[in-house]
């Protein structure tokens, strides 16, 4: 493969970075949740419930379903086949959502889509990450997955920019009725579009091994899948990698969910000035990402993490200790600075640890190390935030699950540069 043709296949795959991160941004963060808790559900307290527990056993069936469908993968081949139908499984049911109208009584067809939607995003997100081993050379694994993840940031920015820019806000670009909602459905559509248009060109590119054997062995890919299982125990470096990447990880995702509760209750900020800080944050981390890409290939991805973490203490000690609104502005937009390197030099440091003919089961339990959690961080937050009577004091959960991840990555070996 020539260089500029390996280029050109990296470049396809950065895109699907750049396509799938409007799903989490418009659907699960910023534009549906919000619609489904104040205008489908019941009242926004039942809403946030139903929320949560679909997310919740969303994320139970990614844990279960990434490791197997991997090995079944790693086992048949066709990669291609195995990531157009996980994204299959996200686009349909977001481009659904638009019949989701407000005050219905469609709230579990609401909740049964977005898991959906969920699972197929999580799964697509196995075999992509496994196909980075493949194509960037061995010295460039760091710079390309830093590069995608900026890219990912920046995809889900601008899909949300021209969501609420266009469809959205009062003067948009499209006017769209509003008494049923439609300028706010239409942005559903319009992930799902996303979603698809930005990811076609990694599903119509060439590469040995995208296509099937034609088989799908159950039985032998459950085998293999257990004798990877049974052999963790054995390769320490990589069990304990994966451990504490579900602490730090954890971390991270309790500091998204909670960063704008945290940014109203104890610096009284609209919600109009909490939105501003998330975007704000996710400009940082996309900024950060693509900033430390290159540091990943020269001093190695162990140590790229072990940086980002520690520059995350110091920045979320100076968020937790602010006095003003101003400097926690200051402390958390600089904290977003490491949490890009953080998850990009992640999946480069598995994507060097990991055996050639057992990538797609191990990214699987990659997404599983980033799934079965979830809920400690947000509980330990809400537990130590009753009985502190402080959200200060539980939101010092956070830097602890960061804490507690970088002691354990410090017993991983360093990865060759």
């Amino acid at each position: 493969m020539s260089r500029a043709a390996g280029n050109g296949l990296l470049w396809r795959w950065a895109s699907y970075d750049f396509a799938n991160s409007a799903f989490p941004t418009v659907i699960e963060t910023f534009v549906f949740a919000a619609y489904f808790t104040r205008q489908v559900a019941a009242d926004p307290v039942t809403g946030a419930a139903q929320w949560g527990l679909a997310v919740g056993l969303a994320g139970l069936a990614v844990a279960l379903l990434g490791p197997v469908v991997g090995a079944i993968a790693d086992h048949g081949g066709g990669q291609r086949r195995w990531l157009a139908a996980a994204t299959a499984l996200c686009v349909l049911p977001t481009a659904a959502l638009w019949w989701v109208t407000p005050h219905a009584p469609q709230v579990l067809g609401a909740l049964l889509l977005v898991g959906v939607a969920t699972v197929g995003m999580e799964l697509a997100s196995v075999f992509y990450n496994a196909l980075l081993p493949r194509l960037a050379p061995p010295a460039q694994i760091g710079r390309w997955s830093g590069w995608g993840w900026g890219l990912g940031y920046a995809g889900g920015l601008l899909c949300l920019v021209l969501a609420l820019f266009g469809l959205v806000r009062d003067g948009a670009w499209l006017a769209l009725p509003r008494d049923d909602a439609s300028h706010v459905r239409a942005t559903f559509v319009l992930t799902a579009v996303w979603f698809a248009l930005f990811a076609l060109p990694l599903l119509t590119g060439r590469l040995p091994g995208w296509e099937s054997n034609g088989r799908v062995e159950l039985g032998a890919s459950l085998r293999d899948l257990g004798r990877t299982l049974r052999g963790l125990p054995k390769q320490g470096p990589l069990l304990r990698f994966l451990i504490a990447r579900m602490l730090y990880t954890d971390g991270l995702a309790t500091l998204f969910a909670f960063g704008g509760v945290y940014a109203a209750g104890t610096f009284a900020m609209s919600e109009a000035q909490v939105l501003a800080f998330g975007i704000g944050l996710n400009v940082t981390a996309g900024l950060g990402a693509v900033a430390f890409a290159q540091l990943d290939d020269r001093i190695g991805s162990r140590a790229t993490i072990v940086i980002a973490l520690l520059a995350l203490l110091v920045c979320g000690a100076g968020a937790l200790l602010a006095p003003n609104a101003t400097a926690f502005w200051i402390a958390g937009l600089a904290l977003g600075v490491f949490v890009g390197p953080a998850q990009a030099a992640s999946r480069s440091l598995l994507a060097r640890m990991a055996p050639e003919d057992q990538r797609n089961q191990l990214f699987g339990l990659f997404t599983l190390s980033g799934k079965a959690t979830a809920f400690l961080g947000p509980l330990l937050v809400g537990m130590v935030t009753l009985a502190a009577g402080s959200q200060r004091v539980g939101m010092a959960v956070i830097p602890a699950l960061w804490l507690a991840g970088l002691a354990l990555l410090l017993t991983v070996p360093a990865d060759r540069r």
